[in-house]
């Protein structure tokens, strides 16, 4: 019998579907998570570290987890769940899902990847031997005699790039995988560089954290204990040998490399850092993309499922939640709370055993959609602060037939001098708006698709001394002198954007190369718990002005030139309410989430100066600049 979800606030779906999989029976509490765990380890049996060949002479560590009665292997063919890891199988962030898949009638592999913890050889992230060694993984398991052929993938961030390696190859016994925040399109566009720059933050975080493991070394690991990630964002670009990272070459190197790479060549098309390049040749099994609108990976997991659907016959599922990375569990994403049905609060356990035994066994299950596509839709909260201090955003979930959705109307918003954002094309009375921008003082990071220390998710855009890069009085952004501001006016009643966002601007620079970043926030009045209002940051990007526009190779431009640029920042769905503010921020940095362009036109792995740059945005009618919202009627 269908059930249809009522939503208490805000509007409805756009299609009218059966009890959300979002809203599945929670198996899991928090504080029972020990217990159950315990209950299902003590119905399997655990074989640790069986060595799988990689076709060298590397080993790969497996452990192996079975069903078992009284303590006893259940010796029928079954479904094996397959996840490999950098950061260790035998962790407490594994072994309790493992041992509760397995409770539930499945065979479970956890593997140390190639270099890492049991494992031999030496490991290199992103590294072309992952696809290679996954997909040998998948066939050797699938021969094992208490297997019946079928082995499926899952895992999150890292866990989910190691299934498209491995699918890449189309191992004999792939059955389906769940993608979780993770699985990038290409590297190059989304998730190491973006736009022509390099993902600071989040590539520099990630490496600083995982010397300690590997450097299996009392003195590094009580060095990086009081050695700050934060301390050494300043002192980008890194020089070979004279920087932290040198203790262990093959961090550096792989870093270093994704730094000096800057044009999209055949380092960016290999098999371990590229997915678009490999869809012909990918598996064709059931997939399940689950991606969040804060998410560092959101880019890549829309288009794989775009690009996969439209080459294969074998079903997908696009999910996406108001999520950070890896935050399917949580309502609320920085500052900003969605409601207690924003969050999955079993996607660890009985949410993906529904999927499983459907994809697997042929279990019908309510949990399963109609649709094949899942959007979380932001905002027709009441905005007033909760018990957490966060802010009550709210949101509806909804499903749909295809992305972007068949009923959107592309609603162009054009920038005015006076700093307005409307349907109207400007007027010539000043044509252009011009700000410096001084690479030594850049705008912070607050917030948005980013991941490691870095913050990630909803804040308000402000500055305050938790945040890398603030300075006091903390000023709201929207102050500072480089950070140029359009906004509509109050809107007179609710807007529903879901889909692709599309900047185009018209501008120049001093510079021979600079950036400009581009942000898209939903802008709350002041009211009793925000007296100053919310200035709520939704998706942003970048562009640098040498590789403008997509192109593959670096190019400067001329000083005083006037360019057209386009800039594409990750999708969103969030309601704009009625008396809110739709509003764009215009800079030339957003640091340290993206390194920060010197403005000299120099190498930028050899280049120790940083200058100013006059940057200027036009917004004349001869030289429009806007934003293209995709809107969808509310029903």
């Amino acid at each position: 019998m269908k059930k249809e979800l009522r939503f208490p606030t805000g509007p409805i779906s756009l299609l009218r579907w059966r009890r959300p999989l979002i809203l599945a029976v929670a198996l899991l509490a928090s504080p029972l998570i020990p217990t159950i765990a315990q209950e299902a380890l003590s119905k399997v049996v655990v074989e640790h570290n069986v060595m799988i060949p990689a076709g060298d002479s590397v080993l790969l560590a497996t452990d192996i987890y079975r069903p078992a009665v009284d303590g006893q292997a259940v010796s029928s063919p079954l479904p094996l769940l397959l996840q490999r890891t950098p950061y260790g199988k035998s962790g407490e962030r594994f072994v309790p899902q493992a041992a509760y898949f397995a409770s539930q009638g499945y065979v479970v592999a956890l593997q140390d990847l190639r270099g890492r913890y049991d494992s031999g050889g030496t490991f290199t992230k992103y590294n072309s031997l992952e696809a290679p060694d996954g997909a040998r993984t998948v066939e050797w398991l699938a021969r094992l005699p208490y297997v019946n052929g079928q082995v499926a993938m899952w895992g999150t961030s890292y866990g989910a790039h190691t299934q498209a390696d491995a699918s890449k190859l189309q191992p004999k016994g792939l059955s389906a995988m769940i993608i979780n925040m993770g699985g990038m399109a290409n590297a190059w566009g989304h998730a190491v560089r973006q736009g022509g720059a390099f993902e600071l933050g989040r590539e520099l975080t990630w490496a600083f954290r995982q010397i300690p493991i590997e450097i299996d070394d009392p003195v590094v690991k009580a060095h990086f204990e009081h050695e700050q990630v934060e301390d050494w964002y300043q002192a980008w670009p890194f020089r070979r040998g004279l920087n932290p990272l040198s203790i262990a070459p093959n961090f550096e190197n792989y870093l270093l490399e994704e730094f000096t790479h800057g044009d999209y060549n055949d380092y960016w098309k290999k098999i371990g850092i590229n997915w678009e390049e490999y869809y012909e040749q990918t598996a064709d099994v059931p997939m399940v993309h689950i991606g969040g609108w804060y998410d560092i990976f959101l880019r890549g997991t829309i288009q794989n499922y775009q690009e996969l659907s439209l080459r294969q016959s074998s079903p997908k599922w696009l999910i996406i939640g108001p999520w950070t990375h890896s935050g399917n569990e949580r309502t609320y994403a920085g500052d900003v709370d969605f409601g207690p049905e924003a969050a999955i609060s079993d996607f660890n356990r009985s949410f993906q055993v529904q999927w499983f035994d459907y994809l697997l066994k042929g279990k019908e299950s309510e949990a399963i959609p109609e649709h094949p596509i899942q959007l979380f839709v932001m905002g027709t909260g009441d905005g007033k602060k909760n018990e957490a201090g966060r802010l009550n955003h709210g949101g509806y979930w909804m499903e749909a037939e295809s992305w972007p959705l068949p009923d959107t109307k592309p609603v162009f918003f054009y920038f005015h001098a006076d700093g307005s954002m409307n349907g109207q094309l400007p007027d010539e009375t000043v044509p252009s708006t011009t700000f410096t921008f001084d690479p030594n003082h850049p705008v912070p990071t607050l917030g948005g698709n980013v991941s490691a220390r870095v913050k990630d998710g909803a804040f308000d855009q402000r500055e305050r001394p938790d945040f890398i890069g603030s300075r006091p009085p903390y000023l709201p952004l929207s102050a500072r002198s480089d950070v140029v501001v359009f906004q509509t006016e109050p809107l007179k009643e609710d807007i529903q954007v879901i889909g692709p966002i599309i900047v185009f601007l018209c501008v120049s620079s001093t510079a021979e190369d600079t950036d400009f970043t581009v942000k898209l926030l939903d802008v709350y009045p002041p009211s009793e718990d925000f007296p100053s209002g919310f200035d709520m940051n939704l998706t942003d990007a970048v562009a640098r002005m040498s590789y403008r526009n997509g192109r593959p190779s670096r190019e400067l431009i001329k000083p005083g030139e006037a360019y057209n640029l386009v800039i594409e920042p990750f999708p969103t769905a969030n309601v704009f309410k009625k008396g809110h503010r739709i509003r764009v921020d215009i800079s030339s940095s957003n640091f340290p989430r993206w390194d920060v362009n010197p403005n000299t036109g120099e190498p930028f792995e050899s280049s120790r100066r940083k200058v100013s740059a006059d940057n200027t945005v036009f917004h004349s009618a001869e030289r429009p600049s806007y934003i293209i919202l995709p809107v969808v009627p509310l029903k």
